[in-house]
């Protein structure tokens, strides 16, 4: 049987170690895993309200950038009259928003303040416990051999980074085009998930089940199976990102075909108005610049992501334990249905808030369950499975 590594400790071929933790090592890894789990749903909110945020083109409507001082909204007629005009010299009031009034302004400020706040919220609430319990012992009593507290340092070095990434992407929209850069946004979404995915890795490592049971057992294909499902998600997570960046989900507002066709001629187009920017593109960059193939490809690979979710889901439950193992995969192949629905829904539908919000809340709750299913992998050391 090949090592565990990780929280767990480490098993040799042939012995039979009792992970299980007692005493205080069990209470502090509970303290711990609650306290990421709290990190973990405040990344799944944000994640809904960087949604509403871009949903409700609200993203471009603070130009500066101020982290401390930034916190505080706007208190008096004047500072919003100075706000409002920083944000009146932006490509994005001048080609698609002029004649906004203060009014209809404060409406979009509140959205990006909102997401900003709630960001740093995020940094202190993860921050603030981490340096406690780090100084305290608690760190220490949840994982004797201190490898947690050096993920854990990663995991706030990834935060601050997801930080500037979010500044780094906003710039791109207040040069010359106004929306910001499809290749940004998928980066800064892109780092969410990864924050989130790595926090729920880390609470089952703390508190997840343990044993040789169930998928613990499952041959070692199964493993391959479902990293290879997990790659193709992330691959369609991307082009999701994409889709939003171009606003591609405007068009072709039609299931399974597009506007009657499989792929409209438009979407093979190099030149603008149908690709993004004043200059023609490469043909090797239309899948990334052009609106209609952007939309065609997030399109069929979710497809393929689904049904490589729903085929990992079946072929996982005939080695799962009962109980918890198979309401996990059932809650998976749930999961990717619902979102397939759902993506097609707020395409048909327009693109309607609330519906593209929840379509991305279910992206991470996909994610969230591949990950538990990884996670009970992990240890799978088997002769392929037929």
């Amino acid at each position: 049987m090949s090592d565990v590594a990780g929280i767990h400790g480490t098993a040799d071929a042939g012995s039979t170690v009792d992970a299980t933790p007692r005493g205080g090592e069990a209470a502090a890894r509970w303290r711990v895993a609650v306290w990421l789990g709290v990190c973990a749903a405040m990344v799944f909110a944000m994640a809904v309200i960087g949604a509403i945020t871009r949903l409700t083109e609200s993203g471009l409507s603070m130009v500066e950038w101020r982290p401390l001082i930034g916190t505080i909204p706007p208190l008096t007629e004047a500072e919003w009259h100075r706000v409002f005009d920083l944000y009146r010299q932006t490509p994005e009031y001048i080609h698609k928003n002029a004649g906004m009034t203060l009014a209809q302004f404060k409406e979009i400020f509140f959205w990006e303040w909102f997401h900003r706040i709630w960001g740093r919220a995020i940094g202190l609430v993860f921050a603030v416990p981490l340096l406690a319990y780090w100084l305290g012992g608690t760190l220490r009593r949840a994982d004797p051999t201190g490898r947690l507290r050096w993920k854990l340092l990663g995991m706030l070095v990834l935060g601050a980074l997801q930080g500037l990434m979010g500044w780094y992407m906003v710039q791109s929209g207040l040069i010359d085009r106004p929306a910001v850069s499809q290749y940004r946004l998928a980066a800064h979404l892109g780092l969410a998930f990864l924050i989130y995915a790595l926090l729920i890795w880390l609470i089952l490592d703390l508190v997840g089940p343990r044993g040789t049971a169930g998928l613990a057992t499952a041959p070692r294909g199964l493993r391959g199976h479902a990293v290879g499902t997990a790659a193709i998600v992330v691959v369609t997570i991307f082009w999701g990102a994409m889709v939003a960046g171009l606003d591609a989900g405007i068009g072709y507002n039609s299931w399974p075909l597009m506007d009657g066709l499989v792929l409209p001629p438009e979407a093979l187009m190099t030149e603008p108005p149908f690709v993004t920017g004043a200059e023609p593109v490469p043909v090797w960059l239309l899948p990334f610049e052009n609106p209609g193939l952007v939309q065609f490809v997030h399109r069929w690979i979710a497809i393929v992501a689904a049904a490589a979710v729903l085929a990992l889901a079946w072929r996982a439950w005939r080695h799962a334990a009962p109980g918890g193992e198979r309401w996990l995969l059932s809650g998976l192949g749930a999961a990717v249905i619902g979102q397939v629905l759902l993506g097609i829904a707020t395409l048909v539908l327009f693109v309607p808030i609330p519906l593209a919000a929840a379509h991305q809340a279910g992206a991470f709750v996909l994610v969230g369950g591949l990950v538990a299913v990884l996670h009970r992998l992990r240890a799978a050391d088997r002769p392929s499975s037929p």
